[in-house]
């Protein structure tokens, strides 16, 4: 005879970092999709935009840009296919 308690306990345990994903995906897609995120990430454009001649748009400004952007873009594709 099985031991249906043991059996759902054994699921639960196996689907736990999946579960642990889902939850942290699910609460970063909806915090991604909130307004104020879009207004944070415009104005930490903006602020980028102003400090172009204060570093005389030296390439190291640029990468500061360019590395956070493709950090971003690489995890909201893995939250996008979830």
């Amino acid at each position: 005879m099985i031991n249906m308690e043991y059996c759902a306990h054994e699921s639960v345990q196996k689907n736990r970092p999946a579960d642990f994903f889902t939850r942290i995906s699910n609460w970063t897609s909806r915090t991604a999709g909130h307004p104020l995120v879009f207004i944070l990430a415009f104005g930490i454009i903006l602020a980028w935009v102003i400090t172009g001649p204060m570093f005389n748009f030296s390439n190291t400004w640029q990468l500061v840009i360019n590395t956070a952007t493709t950090i971003v873009t690489f995890l909201m594709v893995f939250l996008i296919q979830s």
